[in-house]
């Protein structure tokens, strides 16, 4: 089986340090595709050097909503030349976060819809941080040109009733580690309602990852690929091989 990690970031200072190993393991695992998603401009660098080494990775460069508060002046100019430099780059991690104590809502929405311009523009797929904030999120949907690319919500943790609407807009929908742990109803009940077609799986390394026999493994890292993998086949009742496969054409076909 062939596996794409479609929401990841290697960069991370808990794997960057060995991250030949994190990718060889990932490979032995049957994850032969990584997408690596830069989320500051502090981190784009090291994004694109990944890409440069690594074959298996696929870069994207975003602004996430964690770090909009300290952009610099001229991060569009700087995003849209890391983009410009990378023909096969996506737009991400980008988004939306009212779960934040501590924010600036239309400083967010500001900058996100000015990603969700540059994704239209390049013609590029993007990959989408939302949480707490889907009516905001829809309405810059309906602002923006369409993403014709499509777009990922990674780590989906929006209500299953909403799918309908995001899949009109384009939307693929991706579930990380979060989905293997029993308490988390929504997330379960979204991942069956999702067109087959647009599922998507992700690790989100080296945050939220699987529980494995009732505990989240000590370390995430694109290799842990397979417990999500496992816990989706189990939701939605179809083998293994079969979801695999069909995940692979799904990710292929928004990010490659």
């Amino acid at each position: 089986m062939k596996l794409f990690d479609t929401h990841c970031h290697l960069q991370d200072e808990r794997l960057i340090s060995d991250v030949t190993s994190v990718i060889a393991k990932a490979g032995n695992a049957g994850v032969t595709r990584i997408l690596c998603c830069g989320s500051s401009e502090k981190d784009w660098p090291d994004v694109k050097i990944l890409y440069s080494t690594y074959p298996e990775i696929i870069p994207s460069f975003g602004l996430h909503p964690w770090y909009v508060h300290k952009r610099a002046e001229n991060w569009q100019k700087t995003l849209e030349k890391f983009l410009v430099s990378i023909p096969a780059a996506a737009v991400g991690e980008i988004g939306l976060d009212h779960a934040l104590e501590n924010r600036n809502d239309d400083d967010q929405y500001k900058v996100f819809v000015a990603q969700l311009q540059l994704a239209a523009k390049l013609n590029r797929p993007a990959s989408i941080h939302c949480r707490k904030a889907w009516e905001p999120l829809l309405k810059a949907l309906n602002e923006v040109d369409r993403l014709s690319r499509g777009f990922a919500i990674h780590s989906y943790s929006g209500p299953p009733d909403l799918i309908p609407q995001l899949v009109e807009k384009g939307a693929f929908f991706s579930f990380s580690g979060s989905v293997t742990r029993s308490g988390n109803k929504r997330a379960r009940k979204s991942a069956v309602n999702v067109p087959l077609e647009r599922l998507l799986i992700e690790t989100d390394a080296p945050d939220l990852p699987p529980v494995v026999n009732g505990k989240p493994v000590s370390l995430n890292e694109p290799a842990n690929l397979v417990y999500v993998l496992r816990e989706m086949a189990s939701i939605r009742n179809v083998s293994l091989e079969e979801l695999a496969s069909q995940l692979w054409e799904n990710s292929y076909r928004l990010f490659v």
